[in-house]
């Protein structure tokens, strides 16, 4: 069985490699993050933009490039790698994949050639004050033809710098509906949060907003299943971008105790040191083989749910152990804000925790395996 990427994927990753890597430099983003304001290079995303990868899961008939999950899983591990501060997985996983999937021809032809221009920011609100997306507090009762929501969304990733947020509310007793909601809609209170990884995460409160029929995500009564296939993409996708995220803390950590020097000789000559080194390294290969794994099988059309809950538990998990390991053996140099490795640790505690971590992973797979028969 051959398990390399395609040529096809490879250039994309490589690319996405080549634009990151020269784009969203330590001191690159150390500018970003003094300006003020959100963690956002528009320059970078207007690259990005031009080189196609906001068009990868885009279909050709919209202006991308008609690929699919896989190929986008392989832009956010490099997104993740150098930590980017650009909004990829709110924009491409999140919003423009759901509006391809289950958007209407006018919802289609309004977003996702923005998207792949690079002149569009989408988000989602997959949890909310209950952690509940499947149950969600937000309310939307009939105004007319269309709908009024009403409740608060806490956290919104790129909430902040969104232009349009899909948000599930409550429809009727046991129903859901998706709907696509304006930030600067009448109604609506964008309030930045302070997040310690620096993501522009936002509060969104609604209150009595106007929600016309056609910005309802497919059947408003039947969201709780694209509520499902939104979180199941988002959690893989959080997967991929743990795994860039140990790579290069991992990479950061190898280069450095290779260099620095206790009695004449470099620290990875010493026992200890070498073989947290190389647990870190097993644990970001178990990363990277389950997320993989998600993103295939998503990819593939085939069930994903219990893959998905492994990847994210490693993500979680695993990914705690090597950015700590990787604070350690950088003694006081991996606290230096002036040295990138903060940002991969705090990056690594923002993924761990969104949309369920270790333990509501292994909860997650416990009522799984509960349910198959003997």
């Amino acid at each position: 069985m051959d398990f390399s990427y395609s040529d096809e994927q490879q250039a994309i990753a490589d690319l996405a490699r080549q634009i990151l890597t020269d784009k969203a430099t330590h001191e690159r983003q150390k500018h970003v993050e003094r300006a003020g304001g959100p963690r956002f290079d528009r320059e970078l995303w207007a690259e990005v933009a031009k080189a196609g990868l906001l068009g990868i899961a885009v279909p050709a008939e919209h202006g991308g490039a008609g690929l699919g999950f896989l190929e986008v899983s392989l832009i956010l591990e490099q997104v993740g790698r150098t930590t980017a501060p650009i909004p990829i997985l709110e924009t491409l996983v999140l919003g423009a994949l759901p509006i391809a999937e289950f958007g209407s021809a006018a919802q289609r032809s309004a977003w996702l050639p923005r998207v792949a221009e690079g002149a569009a920011v989408l988000t989602a609100a997959l949890t909310d004050d209950h952690g509940n997306a499947a149950a969600p507090q937000i309310t939307a009762r009939r105004d007319g033809s269309g709908w009024r929501l009403s409740g608060t969304l806490v956290p919104v990733p790129a909430g902040e710098i969104a232009d349009a947020v899909l948000v599930p509310a409550t429809t009727g007793k046991g129903t859901v509906g998706v709907f696509l909601v304006d930030p600067k809609a009448p109604g609506v209170r964008v309030e930045p949060l302070i997040a310690t990884s620096g993501q522009p995460e936002a509060l969104l409160a609604l209150d009595e907003v106007p929600v016309a029929a056609g910005d309802a995500l497919g059947d408003p009564r039947d969201g709780a299943r694209i509520v499902g296939w939104m979180r199941e993409r988002a959690t893989a996708a959080l997967a991929s971008l743990a795994l860039g995220v140990c790579e290069q803390a991992l990479a950061l950590t190898a280069d450095y105790i290779k260099n620095r020097k206790q009695f004449d000789q470099p620290i990875a000559m010493f026992q200890a040191v070498g073989q947290r080194a190389a647990n870190a390294y097993i644990d970001t290969e178990a990363i990277r083989l389950t997320s993989l794994q998600a993103a295939w099988r998503i990819a593939a059309g085939l069930p994903a749910a219990a893959e998905i809950a492994v990847a994210k538990y490693w993500a979680a998990d695993a990914g705690q152990r090597i950015v700590h390991t990787a604070q350690h053996l950088h003694g006081g140099m991996g606290v230096d804000r002036d040295y990138p490795l903060h940002r991969y640790f705090l990056y690594a505690k923002h993924l761990e925790l969104a949309l369920g971590g270790a333990t509501a992973q292994l909860r997650s797979i416990g009522r799984m395996l509960a349910g198959q028969p003997n």
